[in-house]
């Protein structure tokens, strides 16, 4: 992993990180809305395009693999490379844009001890494919912890810096089942908090038909490994 140079950031106890995957469209309006939040720093997963260049010249910091390595490594390699001051993680996704600015409530929730990971629940959005995933999400998730999230495959989402680093970070897609169960069964209080955050919805053509196996998979993957009882530690 590379770190491109680092610019002086104003302290802050909350630390923004976005995984990012050829995201060179949107990329500049999320950072510069999130970092409204916070220090910004871009977990660049590989992308072919301009993300890296993009991401520093508005103004986040920038951490780069050479090979895609998929969402939940990102995630995880960006926890790891929290600054000393930072208590609390704000996970955003990169296509947010301006409206990444509106994660505000996720912080509140968290920081004012309700939760120790808040959820981001968004308004309806139009588009969007069948639900199958979401199904199988929402469905597993109650099934292994009795939690019935309305909003099981939102990537936004704020953590006390404890717990982003007492779990295990599910591979690839599945990394946002894998985090809620984790943390409930370990005993921490998730909550799902409205928000105003909008993202690119995935469309029906075969190119996101493909993104939606993906998905399915990785969440299956996630809950399966997650489906016995946790070993004493």
């Amino acid at each position: 992993m590379e770190a491109e140079p680092v610019t002086e950031v104003t302290s802050s106890d909350v630390f923004v990180i976005i995984p990012a995957w050829n995201e060179q469209e949107r990329i500049a309006a999320t950072v510069r809305a999130a970092a409204a939040l916070g220090p910004v720093l871009v977990m660049d997963d590989g992308s072919r395009d301009a993300t890296t260049r993009i991401a520093r010249r508005a103004g986040a910091r920038v951490l780069t693999t050479r090979n895609n390595l998929g969402k939940g490594a990102a995630m995880a390699a960006g926890v790891a490379a929290l600054p000393q001051q930072a208590r609390y993680v704000l996970f955003l996704d990169a296509d947010l844009e301006d409206t990444a600015s509106q994660a505000g409530p996720l912080v509140d929730a968290v920081r004012s001890g309700s939760c120790d990971m808040a959820i981001a629940l968004p308004p309806p959005q139009p588009g969007g494919g069948h639900g199958l995933v979401v199904g199988l999400a929402r469905e597993g998730i109650k099934r292994l912890t009795g939690f019935d999230a309305a909003a099981p495959l939102s990537g936004q989402r704020c953590l006390t810096r404890e717990a982003a680093e007492a779990v295990r970070y599910a591979a690839r897609f599945g990394v946002e089942v894998g985090l809620t169960i984790d943390l409930l069964r370990a005993g921490y209080e998730v909550a799902e908090v409205p928000a105003d955050l909008r993202h690119r919805v995935t469309g029906e053509d075969w190119r996101s038909q493909i993104h939606r196996a993906r998905q399915y998979r990785d969440v299956l993957l996630a809950l399966r490994s997650r489906s016995l009882p946790p070993r004493s530690p």
